[in-house]
């Protein structure tokens, strides 16, 4: 049982210090020494093999370390430690937004969040696009096309979003050929 909270604590610090993805990797391969759970080339191998599978890097990792180390309790409590910070501080903020619901000051501040979440994500938007749309300097009709026929399934027909996905890798392919 203790190896299972040291396993879960090591994972606590992990992920409040690191901000996801490859930032981790130093901490990670630090605390894997440091406890002798696994040697740097094991690390190495861990985090190869949990960048090549979906999900967020912080929890496959876990998954695939305290997999190693402690078997399926292991793997929950790794995975239990990875989330502890976030569920916190979601946590918290509930309790926060909840608190000051009615504050004015509250009410100004997502006045100017709002709008801010939106220009990140146009930002985003334009940045993809100008990625994907665009060769260079001109446009590439048909990623464009790709994206038209996905903007249609998604908003008109209502497909769901793994579906438009496949249909798109489909087409991609079909295109490219």
């Amino acid at each position: 049982m203790l190896e299972l909270l040291e396993l879960y604590w090591t994972y606590v610090k992990i992920s409040f210090v690191s901000f996801g993805g490859m930032s981790m990797v130093p901490l990670l391969q630090q605390e894997m020494l440091s406890h002798g759970w696994m040697t740097e080339a094991e690390v190495g191998d861990i985090v190869a093999i949990a960048e090549m599978t979906p999900g967020p890097l912080s929890l496959n990792c876990a998954s695939f370390v305290g997999m190693r180390i402690a078997g399926i309790r292991g793997s929950l409590f790794a995975n239990l430690g990875v989330m502890t910070p976030s569920l916190t501080v979601a946590f918290l903020a509930v309790i926060f937004l909840q608190k000051f619901q009615k504050s004015k000051t509250l009410s100004r501040a997502m006045y100017g969040v709002r709008p801010a979440a939106l220009g990140m994500i146009i930002a985003t938007i334009l940045t993809l696009s100008r990625e994907n749309y665009f060769i260079s300097g001109s446009v590439y009709f048909p990623t464009v096309i790709i994206g038209v026929i996905a903007l249609v399934l998604l908003m008109v027909a209502k497909l769901n979003i793994p579906l438009t996905i496949l249909v798109s890798a489909a087409m991609g392919i079909l295109i490219t050929r």
